[in-house]
């Protein structure tokens, strides 16, 4: 792989680093939310909803985890 080309995957890894931690930040404040919620409105759908997107942020963070790796090239 030319230097060109090295230089630009390592523009990507940087830009999905800088991604994850943008989620990351996002995932702890959505659950910080959730979890200042009285308990009965954790159990109803809006807590739930608020869980799903906990969970789903920890998904997709964990996709640009892996995806990170690029920078070992």
């Amino acid at each position: 792989m030319n230097k060109a080309r090295r230089k630009r995957i390592a523009e990507a890894a940087e830009l999905i680093s800088q991604a994850k931690d943008i989620l990351e930040e996002v995932r702890d404040e959505e659950q910080e939310s959730y979890e200042n919620l009285p308990e009965g409105l954790q159990n109803a759908e809006r807590g739930e909803q608020m869980q799903e997107n906990v969970d789903s942020l920890e998904e997709i963070i964990g996709y640009l985890e892996e995806a990170d790796s690029l920078g070992d090239m």
